[in-house]
């Protein structure tokens, strides 16, 4: 049977001050009255009923998944004791799922990214899912870029070969390539066989144990672990063996544990419009029908702005804000802080929340 990961562990720090370590970005709602991860639930329901979904988190917010998703099983959220990226993330909750169905066929998704056109997404999605059951590969949706981007990561594909599902192509992986800088990423865009890595990954749970016990063996002793545990205690997660597993392991991602490594893996050229909500000019870009002549977009109770384009001003205060010749600024505003950046640098308040971490300032973290 087909499940679902949901991967929602992560600090969110580029959308600080909205973002913080007591509520990241995944709990917020950016766009309307329901979160990233609601969105992001909602977005599958159609295809995976709910009780074969299952969330990783840290174990801090467990109790946001539970007050956001109140149908969703408690057994079916893994609250992760300390932050290890994604590889050990999938590789634990891939042991459970096949604990519980051998033959099952796993779809893991990022929890806070917007995708618009839900029903390409899906369709996409199954036939990633035939793909993956048909022939045991590893199967991942790549983004077409628009634009020479430094902040994605990059899969470049065989395009001499092709597997045909239906109306789709789907093609063998070349390589992973890490965030390039502007002049990599321009030839990245002009060679034509490159696509963003969007980090959502289809793939049957023997095919992706198998390979992580070929090219991580010590995260392989760790899940045989947990999966000898589980056996033991009839499918139950204990807390302490979870802990144990988890500060045994390296902090690894699943593109350089096996994506990079494995010579099994399809892509598949994604139909649907995507963005990984990296930043705020993320934001500003998807909100771009709200801006008025200017190219101003205003969500604030009272703004002015005077010889003064393409600004983002998002403040939960009743206070006046008033920009002046200013081009291309973002003001974000909280109740305890004030983010003014330049919306084509905001990838970079990650680096004010790696500054919050201290004791002066880590309240506002």
């Amino acid at each position: 049977m087909l499940y679902a990961l949901i991967m929602a562990g992560g600090i969110g720090s580029r959308f600080w001050p909205k973002s913080r370590v007591s509520q990241p970005k995944q709990f917020l709602s950016f766009f309307e009255n329901k979160t990233l991860l609601q969105t992001t639930i909602d977005r599958i329901r159609p295809i995976i009923p709910v009780e074969r979904i299952l969330i990783s988190t840290n174990s801090d917010y467990v109790a946001f998944v539970k007050e956001q998703i109140p149908d969703l099983p408690g057994e079916n959220i893994i609250g992760e004791p300390v932050a290890r990226n994604t590889a050990p993330c999938i590789a634990f909750a891939s042991a459970l799922i096949h604990y519980r169905d051998p033959d099952s066929t796993l779809i893991v998704l990022p929890s806070d990214h917007y995708i618009r056109n839900d029903e390409a997404f899906r369709k996409d999605l199954q036939t990633c899912v035939r793909l993956a059951m048909d022939g045991g590969k590893l199967v991942t949706i790549g983004i077409t870029p628009t634009r020479p981007e430094t902040g994605y990561g990059y899969i470049q594909f065989n395009d001499n070969t092709q597997i045909s599902d239906e109306d789709y192509n789907a093609y063998p992986v070349k390589t992973f390539a890490e965030k390039p800088d502007v002049q990599t990423a321009l030839k990245f865009l002009q060679s034509g066989d490159f696509l963003w890595n969007s980090g959502m990954f289809i793939w049957n749970t023997r095919v992706i144990l198998r390979e992580i016990e070929e090219h991580m063996p010590v995260l392989h002793h760790q899940v045989e672990l947990f999966s000898q545990d589980l056996k033991k205690h009839n499918g139950e997660v204990r807390r302490d063996i979870l802990d144990s597993v988890y500060h045994s392991c390296f902090s690894v991602s699943i593109d350089y544990g096996i994506m990079e490594k494995s010579d099994n893996v399809l892509v598949l050229p994604s139909h649907f419009d995507w963005s990984d909500l990296g930043s705020w000019m993320a934001i500003y870009e998807l909100l771009n029908d709200e801006a008025n002549e200017e190219g101003n977009i205003l969500n604030s109770e009272r703004a002015i702005t005077v010889r003064s384009q393409n600004c983002f001003i998002q403040s939960e205060s009743s206070k006046l804000i008033t920009l002046v010749g200013l081009q291309g600024i973002g003001v974000i505003e909280t109740e305890d802080a004030l983010l003014i950046c330049k919306l084509d640098n905001s990838q970079h308040v990650k680096e004010v929340y790696e500054q919050l971490k201290g004791e002066t300032f880590g309240k506002y973290g």
